[in-house]
């Protein structure tokens, strides 16, 4: 059956891959193609020819045009998010088996099938196993992920990536030129919302992004220093709680930044 699936797929990228390889894009432009193609997913236009042209790049193409971690990061942000929206609205019975859906090689780019773990956990947290909290590397990387992954990991990713659930960070599109100001606001946004502080309590109740990567924070310490920085708490000498993560699956969440 998964064969069969498949092939259905590589029909549908091959039916413009013709075209699309003769229009390879140039180092300028990858970026460009991301936003373009999360921007017609929004507006609700046939992605089609550009699924078509992220397949027909080679990975020549990606190491040569996403030099810098801000080229990487949008265009991977850009891509991940795009391909959440792409395959849930087609096919929403893949969200009942998570673990299995962000696994599994689907996303068609470079001449390959990707995972959705690959971009997150290879590309965008450079090399991190999944299960090892933001503390423990992947000791074998494949190729792919050494060429295209970032040099340095940026902690407010994970409020930028949206996995396709209630409490997911909203869709936003990224362009590397102003990326710094985009992933700062959003960060802000998301956490000011997310966030509860007790006064009473001496507590404040935050996102369970913050315990799932934790080594991506710094920790307690770190995510405390956050939520500082950000007014949400006054001081560091407070008691952090985990809120419990509504999957429940909820598609076409944008905004603006």
């Amino acid at each position: 059956m998964r064969k069969i699936k498949l092939a259905l797929l590589f029909t549908l990228i091959f039916l413009g891959a013709a075209q699309a390889q003769t229009n390879n894009t140039d180092s300028a432009d990858l970026n460009s193609l991301a936003i373009e193609f999360l921007t017609n997913i929004k507006n609700g236009n046939d992605t089609n020819d550009l699924r078509a042209k992220l397949y027909a790049l080679s990975l020549e193409d990606l190491e040569q045009g996403l030099k810098t971690d801000a080229e990487k990061l949008a265009f991977w942000i850009n891509i991940y998010n795009g391909y959440i929206q792409v395959i849930l609205s087609e096919h929403p019975e893949k969200y009942d088996n998570r673990s299995e859906f962000f696994k599994a090689d689907q996303i068609p780019i470079a001449g390959r099938l990707i995972a959705f773990s690959k971009i997150e956990h290879g590309i965008i947290r450079k090399s991190q196993w999944e299960l090892g909290l933001g503390k423990i590397r992947k000791w074998f990387p494949n190729k792919f992920e050494r060429k295209l992954r970032v040099d340095n990991r940026d902690y407010r990713i994970h409020f930028a990536l949206n996995c396709g659930a209630k409490d997911c960070p909203p869709v936003a599109i990224y362009d590397a030129k102003r990326l710094e100001e985009q992933l700062s606001k959003g960060t802000e946004m998301y956490l000011k919302k997310t966030s509860e502080y007790s006064k009473e309590k001496n507590e404040v109740a935050v996102t369970s992004l913050f315990s799932w990567f934790r080594g991506d924070f710094g920790s307690k310490k770190g995510v405390k220093n956050i939520l500082k920085e950000l007014e949400i708490i006054q001081n560091t000498d407070v008691n952090v709680t985990y809120k419990n993560y509504d999957w429940t699956l909820d598609l076409d969440n944008w905004i603006e930044l």
